[in-house]
């Protein structure tokens, strides 16, 4: 085997021995779905799902293409996490529920908090189908087997330690992901600027455009801002440890540190992507400017560095499987099927819960592996997320939102973003702007539909254990 191969091979081996570890763990649901985590904790977890493979090879081709102004990516999921940190972490975790739709039915009612868990697990089945296809390419290519394969080993892989020890088990290993995600990124950012003769020679090689933090594109920009802000406050796997911290103080603590740990990922890896226009100026698309790179270092610093890709794209998974059982579990099948259940059934459902999210995930990346549209489902479904804490903040703080009104405009919001993510897929453009995209209509939308149907269909959510503050 070469050296890369036998290096993320041990690299596996010592995530799935820390995964069944955390077995003992696992003992209750609520040990299952998280319960008195400390900050660290609650890092190691949430940070999993802000720094997954957009951010490691996604940024490296924005880095490619535009230049350092791709590191906005994860610097926009940082100034989000602050707003969550800084706002809502506290309130949310005094709530004592374990899950963002739990959070909407104290604010607006049992039902929406059923409408909003079938938009966010279908949110997490899309962003876990994409981080699989990233997996099952990056494996195919070191391992030298075909994609289906690929994705079949890796699957059984992230689904097995995360049933296993749940919560724990995506905290302990996620933990040593985020090492590995650094100081691969540092290795190979050490590696391959040296490589394009520092940063004095890449400041003389690349043009002025490059060094321009909005050189992307300023509605880009704050596109991604805007989405990143609404979607840290909804995103049930990046919430879910704050939940289940010990208290509200390490809650919010605990965000404020994530977007610490997340905002400076993308200058790395933006960096990568701008050394290796240097070094690879006419490659065929920003997309093979990583494995282009890691083809070119010294085979142990090229493994060490894939361990840390693949680092990214399951730290990303786990806690999405996880979220995606947890949701049904708590949201659907306690809430609305079996109230009454035991914690034996509990932990039993969250299991096959979890693991049928992660086998959907694998089937949807199998399907949908070179489809072009996958990505449109992704950011269809990040829309769909933020438009979702539009809905919340309006039951929250505006006494007048019903919860009539807030489905219907969660109802309407996915139309909306459906029918503009269509057209942009079939035209190649977006309706009324080149610039209006999914995340501004779609926020819109949820605004503007909620606030009227609210009007229109005066119930009174409150009667069904909703609050105010």
């Amino acid at each position: 085997m070469s050296p890369q191969v036998i290096i993320i091979v041990l690299y596996f081996a010592v995530i799935i021995i820390i995964g069944l570890a955390a077995r003992k763990k696992a003992t209750s649901s609520t040990a299952f779905h998280g319960a008195g985590l400390g900050i660290m904790m609650c890092v190691a977890v949430g940070t999993g799902e802000w720094l997954g493979g957009t951010s490691t090879s996604g940024v490296s081709e924005y880095g490619y293409d535009f230049g350092i102004s791709g590191s906005w990516f994860t610097i926009a999921n940082g100034i989000g996490l602050i707003v969550l940190g800084l706002f809502f972490a506290k309130l949310y975790r005094s709530l004592e529920t374990v899950t963002v739709p739990g959070i909407i039915e104290k604010f607006i009612g049992v039902k929406a908090r059923i409408v909003s868990s079938v938009l966010l697990t279908f949110v997490m089945i899309a962003v876990g189908t994409s981080q699989v296809v990233a997996a099952g390419a990056l494996g195919a290519t070191v391992f030298r087997m075909d994609y289906v394969t690929a994705v079949i080993v890796l699957g059984l892989i992230f689904i097995g330690y995360t049933l296993a020890g749940g919560m724990t088990a995506v905290g302990y290993t996620n933990f040593v992901h985020l090492i590995a995600m650094y100081g691969g990124a540092l290795l190979a950012l050490f590696l391959v600027v040296g490589g394009a003769g520092g940063f004095s020679q890449m400041r003389a090689e690349l043009p002025p455009s490059y060094f321009n933090m909005f050189s992307i594109g300023r509605p880009r920009v704050f596109a991604w801002i805007i989405a990143s802000v609404l979607g840290c406050c909804t995103a049930q796997a990046g919430i879910q440890p704050l939940l289940a911290a010990r208290d509200e103080k390490p809650a919010k603590r605990a965000a404020l540190i994530t977007a610490v740990a997340v905002a400076p990922f993308g200058l790395i890896t933006a960096l990568m992507g701008m050394a290796a226009k240097i070094q690879f100026p006419y490659l065929n698309s920003g997309k093979q400017a990583l494995p282009t790179l890691m083809m070119s270092v010294h085979p142990a610093a090229g493994g060490i560095i894939l361990a840390s890709i693949l680092a990214a794209i399951l730290s990303t998974i786990s806690p999405i499987i996880l979220a995606s059982g947890t949701m049904f579990t708590k949201d659907i099948y306690q809430r609305v099927l079996r109230p009454n259940a035991t914690d034996a059934q509990m932990l039993r459902i969250s299991r096959i819960t979890t693991a049928l999210a992660g086998l959907i995930c694998m089937v949807m990346a199998i399907i949908l592996y070179d489809s072009s549209r996958l990505l449109d489902i992704v950011y269809f479904a990040y829309s769909l997320r933020g438009s979702l804490f539009v809905v919340l903040l309006l039951g929250i703080y505006w006494r007048r939102t019903s919860q009539s009104g807030a489905i219907t405009g969660i109802v309407c919001t996915g139309i909306a973003g459906f029918v503009w993510v269509a057209v942009k897929a079939l035209t190649g453009t977006y309706p009324i702007h080149p610039e209006f995209n999914e995340t501004y209509i779609s926020i819109i939308a949820a605004l503007v539909s909620t606030v009227s149907f609210s009007l229109l269909f005066k119930n009174k959510p409150l009667e069904e254990g909703g609050k105010k503050i």
